[in-house]
């Protein structure tokens, strides 16, 4: 039998609610809920907007006031216990008199994990935790993936015809899928600390590779356009390919320019940077940017939500070396022939016992085109 109510239940489903209202915003720090209840009415609510800005607990006590005394507190996840930007929540709850804590996951961050509570339970708050855990984890599965392993959660998006191709042996590729569906890639954007993509897709597509506000379809309604952040731009290019009269750089927004030597032809701009890694070689005895070592990199800076948008050899090589999370693939209701180019370059599967296996988490239509997200079992 759960130690939990159909009460806690409820009100823990309001604070997940509560943190999927930063879902746009608040990255790379964790989407949290806090709900303060007190006679079973809630009496305090908030969240963590975003970076730098108060934690759902501070504004959730905010809005209690002097009646958060004797309140439960229901929190997403762990208060934190350490003092960053903002001082720790656990301390800010022991003052407010709160008399019990209920979070739904203990924090991954290792500065935290179980301080916040213990901290509490020192102070003779009653706590526990795991009440629907893995709803929590499911709205911060970049943030868990970095603090346990040390490395980002990667999406590779694709988008394709029924028969596989992304675009006609021309290049001609616009456009292959609906609006519906390029306004979901726009929101897949949003929620990401930053996009890679490789040279060759930001040279013949001329690509700008933002957050266009325009195309945001619905979510318009529930953000402010100055709300939505810009991820960093990625972008990998070992022989300096790129230079600056792209459309790329006509967005101030961050590029990040990975090389393996420096480029000083070019005059810059100054949201662009650029930075060396190591070549390896692939399959095919190519020198190639060390994948792993970028991914190190992104996580050294605290970037956990990755999106690849990146032609077939880029997308390929991320999946060759299991550097792909999830898989999510826009399928169009066109057929397009065997001369367009392919979803993406594995050169060395060559039998079917080395194919890469997925699990389907979902299906379901995005305007006229077929949406799969998949789990690549690595």
């Amino acid at each position: 039998m759960s130690k939990y109510s159909a009460d806690d239940h409820h009100f823990m489903q309001r604070a997940i609610t509560l943190a999927k209202l930063a879902h746009y915003t608040t990255s790379p720090n964790p989407r949290v809920g806090c709900i303060l209840v007190k006679n079973n009415i809630v009496i305090g609510e908030g969240y963590h907007h975003r970076a730098g800005q108060g934690h759902a607990e501070v504004n959730a006590l905010a809005q209690a006031g002097d009646a958060a005394k004797g309140a439960t507190a229901y929190v997403t996840l762990e208060p934190c216990s350490h003092y960053g930007r903002t001082p720790p929540c656990a301390e800010g709850l022991i003052n407010a008199g709160v008399k019990k804590v209920i979070a739904a996951m203990v924090d991954p961050n290792p500065q935290v994990s179980g301080k916040g509570l213990m901290m509490l339970s020192k102070a003779g708050i009653e706590t526990s935790h795991g009440l629907l855990a893995q709803d929590a984890q499911n709205i911060n599965i970049g943030f868990v993936k970095l603090m346990t392993s040390g490395l980002p959660f990667v999406r590779c998006k694709l988008a394709a015809s029924l028969d596989g191709k992304t675009a006609m042996a021309s290049g001609e590729s616009k456009w292959i899928t609906s609006i519906e569906a390029r306004q979901d890639v726009q929101r897949l954007r949003a929620q990401s600390c930053a996009i890679i993509s490789g040279a060759d897709s930001v040279i013949v597509d001329n690509a700008q590779m933002t957050v266009r506000w325009a195309e945001l379809g619905e979510l318009k309604n529930s953000y402010d356009e100055g709300a939505i952040r810009q991820p960093l731009r990625v972008i990998i290019d070992s022989r300096n390919r790129v230079t600056p009269d792209l459309k790329l750089f006509e967005s101030s927004s961050s590029v990040l320019l990975i090389r393996h030597t420096i480029e000083n032809t070019h005059q810059w701009p100054h949201f662009v940077e650029q930075v060396c890694l190591p070549l390896v070689k692939n399959t095919q005895g190519e020198d190639k940017i060390d994948l792993q070592a970028l991914l190190k990199l992104l996580a050294k800076r605290g970037l956990n939500d990755i999106l690849l948008e990146s032609g077939q050899n880029l997308a390929g090589a991320f999946i060759e070396q299991n550097l792909i999370d999830e898989l999510i693939l826009y399928q169009a209701p066109k057929l397009m022939g065997a001369a367009g180019k392919s979803l993406m370059n594995f050169p060395s599967i060559k039998q079917l016992s080395l194919a890469k296996s997925l699990t389907f988490k979902d299906v379901r239509m995005v305007g006229t085109d077929l949406r799969i997200t998949a789990q690549l079992s690595n």
